[in-house]
């Protein structure tokens, strides 16, 4: 006879073991199902807040990710710091840029002539101007270039800065003119018969490249004595002229483009013409000092010959270290044995054998009683066009 056994008490250990075992089928599906809309409501949270976060991102002018961000941020923070050492430079609001004509386009945007006026002082000068629609980059770039000429431009024989605008737009920075201004278009104007006066400025002579010359390198050597600057384009086109045959070295872009690469490389050679050109430079070797030294003994011959182009019997593109070497340029007419020899100096094959800026300075300063007085005449006027073929402009 079978025995049947009841609980009847939820205390029994044969109860308790019945109770867990009905117990458990409970709850742990509803702990796994707990725990999936944990896991899925995390999965719904993650989602919603990555969507959230681009979309922010999307939204931002800058439109850039993370480490473009901080970049950007560096950048901020630079440009800001350039500004603030500019403070002194910032143009005063009593000063008003008055009859300004857009003159030619630059490597940052518009350049115009125009006339500052200041307690009822005109002054004329050159605007450089940032062009709209920069980048934040393109804005830092411009203003280095400003914080560079503010620093650079306390020599009388550097183009002198006034003043500039860099903490509002439109940015720009106000440049002196001089008059007539560029010296190689002064070289042309005397061509001929002279019919076409230029003001306190007649009677340009042997003398005159003496004292002109003199002022050229000691506008060089303060760029690189004090500023470590090698200027990487120097010639007649770069050199402004005033009245009183007063000089002061410009076209200063390129200088201050290496000195921000801390290296000229081909795309800046490229916008200097070869015939400028140091053997070491076209050879593309490190850039010197003495480089440019090479570069103002051609300076030296476009001042005897009034603006010719260099090495005239040679084309742009026969301008090789090979030619060079075995290279002299003939003795310009009018052209005086210790300023002939001077140029031939500063245009030695080895770099190491060329003067240095002192050196020049010196030997123009002993020599100049030796020059010629009498005005320099050429009869043949100047066609740009093959003047720029000749020389290896571009067109």
């Amino acid at each position: 006879m079978a025995v049947q056994m009841q609980c009847n008490s939820s205390f029994d250990p044969i109860c308790y073991e019945e109770g867990s075992g009905s117990l458990a089928v409970i709850i742990i599906p509803s702990l796994l199902a707990l725990s999936t809309l944990i896991v899925v409501c995390q999965i719904i949270w993650s989602f919603l807040t990555k969507r959230s976060s681009a979309r922010v991102t999307t939204g931002s002018p800058t439109n850039v990710n993370e480490g473009e961000l901080e970049q950007l941020g560096t950048i901020s923070g630079t440009l800001q710091s350039a500004q603030e050492a500019l403070s002194p430079w910032e143009i005063p609001a009593q000063c008003t840029l008055e009859e300004v004509e857009l003159f030619q386009m630059g490597h940052y945007g518009p350049i115009c002539k125009g006339q500052l006026k200041q307690d009822s002082i005109s002054t004329a000068v050159v605007i450089k101007s940032l062009k709209d629609r920069s980048t934040q980059q393109e804005a830092k770039e411009f203003v280095d270039l400003v914080l560079f000429l503010a620093s650079v431009s306390k020599h009388k024989n550097i183009v002198k800065m006034l003043y500039c605008q860099t903490h509002r737009t439109p940015m720009y920075l106000v440049l002196e003119a001089s008059i007539p201004g560029n010296l190689l278009h002064f070289l042309w104007i005397l061509r001929g018969d002279s019919s076409e006066t230029v003001d306190n400025l007649q009677g340009f002579s042997e003398r005159s490249i003496y004292l002109v010359a003199k002022q050229v390198a000691a506008g060089l050597d303060y760029l690189h004595s004090y500023h470590r600057v090698v200027h990487g384009d120097v010639a007649a086109r770069n050199m402004l002229i005033s009245s009183g045959f007063s000089v002061r070295v410009s076209g200063l872009d390129l200088a201050f483009q290496s000195r921000q690469a801390r290296i000229i490389d081909n795309e800046m050679d490229a916008n200097v013409p070869l015939k400028w050109q140091a053997p070491e430079r076209i050879m593309r070797c490190p850039l010197t000092d003495r480089s440019d030294v090479w570069s103002f003994g051609i300076l030296l011959y476009e001042l005897t010959t009034l603006g010719s182009p260099p090495y005239p019997d040679l084309e742009p593109s026969e301008m090789l270290p090979q030619t060079l070497s075995h290279y002299r340029m003939q003795r310009p007419e009018n052209c005086g044995a210790p300023l002939y020899d001077l140029m031939k100096y500063c245009c030695m094959w080895n770099f190491k054998d060329r003067p240095v800026y002192s050196a020049i300075i010196r030997l123009l300063d002993s020599y100049i009683y030796l020059a010629d007085t009498r005005p320099l005449r050429c009869g043949q006027q100047i066609d740009i066009c093959e003047y720029r073929r000749k020389a290896g402009l571009a067109p």
